[in-house]
């Protein structure tokens, strides 16, 4: 039988010729935490504590949680993501570039940028299935104008700028986090080239999330700043589309700097966020859905990441998420998820289930394919009390958790 979580934290650490004081106090926990972490007698219910530990340790993640807490097992496989990769592997472009170019197949870059503005929305509404299905196809037209219009093409780099951003939230939101980091790189590439200041750095935006996603957490810091500075370089008279993405970097940054600890620049960053979002008020400028809803949103996620639950639940309780702009369900059910988390870190497991009931209400897709949310799932499963969560196993076997 192979060995539990809590074993390889306990051998990882001894390797590393830390006491279990010394390792609870790095990663904002009480030496007791640990110690029954490393006995079996709880698990480590928070995704960011376990980041931080498996740094602090010099190992992957996955080297803590083994392969069934790092792996597809347990993970409810997103269907459309062969179809994606297949578009996306395509190559076609290598063909123009050594026979010419073939008009057909071609289609206006207006019509193409509408169905990419409308394949967003419908991942903002977190129709995951839909969104996927009907990606692949504008992948390979996007890739046949671009060749039809010349790949250096303003509009058309724009418009592959917005079909590779889709795919890359889309994917990182399911988990497929390698495809969404090629996805994104490719969407900077093509946004570069629109000559779009506000477009670059929304693709830089989405970027810092997806390489976050993949534990790069300084890289992702220094690429929303870098960004932010660029873009702020170029708004003296700024538009909301600038101020909407400039606020939305400080988000991601924020975002990066709770995820490696730093309280400070954290602070720091939503305050920036909450000046800018003065300037915007609650809007859904170039995919953003910025504003001071969502600032309030992200407060409520780096508290969680920062191990503070009890403020995550106070912000969470005072949020009016009747106005956040329409169409944008993925963030209001993300604070219902948030709030799941932050309740269930305080062991208050009743409430936390009936906020993960009310999220898949709001999103099923999202509960099912939400990689914390599986995880909180998980850890209320092991201290399961049916008679005050009678929910809670129904729920878990919809989201494919059991």
């Amino acid at each position: 039988m192979s060995d539990t979580p809590g074993e390889r934290i306990a051998r990882a650490r001894r390797r590393r010729g830390l006491s279990q004081s010394v390792l609870a106090g790095l990663v904002g926990r009480s030496e007791s935490w640990l110690s029954q972490v490393e006995r079996g007698r709880r698990g480590v219910d928070s995704h960011a504590v376990l980041t931080r530990m498996a740094a602090v340790l010099r190992v992957d993640v996955e080297e803590l949680t083994g392969p069934d807490g790092g792996g597809e097992e347990g993970r409810r496989v997103y269907q459309p993501t062969a179809q994606i990769e297949h578009a996306m592997t395509r190559y076609d472009a290598a063909a123009a570039s050594i026979g010419g170019r073939d008009p057909q197949g071609t289609g206006s870059a207006e019509h193409l940028g509408a169905m990419a503005r409308a394949a967003y929305q419908s991942y903002q509404a977190t129709r995951y299935d839909d969104t996927g299905r009907v990606l692949p196809a504008l992948i390979i037209q996007a890739e046949a104008a671009s060749q039809g219009a010349g790949l250096d093409n303003p509009q058309m780099c724009a418009v592959r700028a917005l079909v590779y951003d889709t795919a890359a939230a889309l994917l990182n939101r399911v988990g497929e986090s390698a495809l969404a980091w090629m996805a994104a790189d490719r969407a900077m590439a093509a946004a570069g080239q629109s000559g779009q200041p506000s477009l670059a750095a929304a693709s830089a935006w989405r970027m810092s999330y997806v390489i976050g996603s993949r534990s790069h957490l300084a890289e992702a810091l220094e690429l929303a700043m870098t960004a932010a500075a660029a873009l702020e370089r170029t708004m003296r008279a700024p538009d909301a589309d600038a101020l909407s993405v400039y606020g939305a970097l400080h988000l991601a940054a924020a975002t990066a700097a709770a995820a490696i600890y730093d309280r400070a620049m954290t602070a720091s960053l939503l305050a920036r966020a909450r000046e800018t979002a003065e300037a915007t008020g609650e809007s859904n400028r170039m995919g953003t859905a910025f504003g001071h809803v969502n600032v309030s949103i992200h407060a409520i996620s780096a508290a969680l990441q920062l191990g503070d639950a009890k403020t995550a639940i106070e912000t969470g309780e005072a949020l009016d998420l009747a106005a956040l702009p329409a169409g944008c369900t993925g963030r209001r059910t993300q604070v219902h998820l948030d709030l799941a988390r932050a309740y269930a870190m305080r062991r208050h497991d009743a409430a936390a289930v009936n906020l993960l009931v009310a999220a898949e209400r709001l999103s099923p897709q999202l509960v099912r394919y939400d990689g914390l949310t599986r995880d909180v799932l998980t850890t209320l499963l092991r201290r399961e009390h049916q008679p005050s969560t009678p929910e809670l196993r129904p729920l878990a076997r919809r989201a494919g958790v059991i």
